[in-house]
């Protein structure tokens, strides 16, 4: 194990967490700000977009979106009334209930990925590059899955 003091160590992941905000804050608000859309349901849906048929369980959408299941189901409630996800029925397991893009939706999350998209460039790969930026994210992937 690296020899690294305590206070190093402890403002190391400071910063980590100190960047993290600062570029997530101004993401939601941009996100906001063009599209409307709060925090839980723009998470939401660029995870729907990365999943085969925009489709997902709803209880591992939930996990994966860091939200109890009461919690995700007003989310998901609000979610349906503006017609940006319907829920169906899994055709192979009734307890089952899955989230579904509408094309509604569909159409909000690539919006939504554009934007992030561009707000990563400029806060993430314009001032890191791209060795650094996928080293950086190596990097968190490598702390995720320990």
């Amino acid at each position: 194990m690296p020899d690294v003091g305590d206070d190093e160590i402890v403002t190391w992941w400071g910063l980590v967490i100190e960047g993290y905000q600062a570029t997530q804050e101004r993401l939601l608000a941009t996100i906001a700000e063009h599209l409307g859309l709060a925090p839980g349901p723009f998470d939401i849906l660029l995870r729907l977009l990365r999943s085969p048929g925009y489709r997902l369980p709803m209880t591992r959408l939930a996990k994966e979106a860091a939200l109890s299941s009461g919690g995700f189901t007003k989310v998901a409630d609000r979610m349906t009334e503006a017609g940006l996800i319907r829920r169906e029925p899994s055709e192979t397991d009734r307890r089952v209930t899955h989230v579904v893009l509408t094309d509604h939706g569909t159409d909000m999350a690539r919006r939504a990925r554009k934007i992030t998209a561009e707000v990563l460039r400029e806060r993430v790969l314009e001032p890191l590059g791209e060795k650094r930026s996928t080293e950086l994210a190596e990097s968190m992937r490598t702390l995720r899955d320990h």
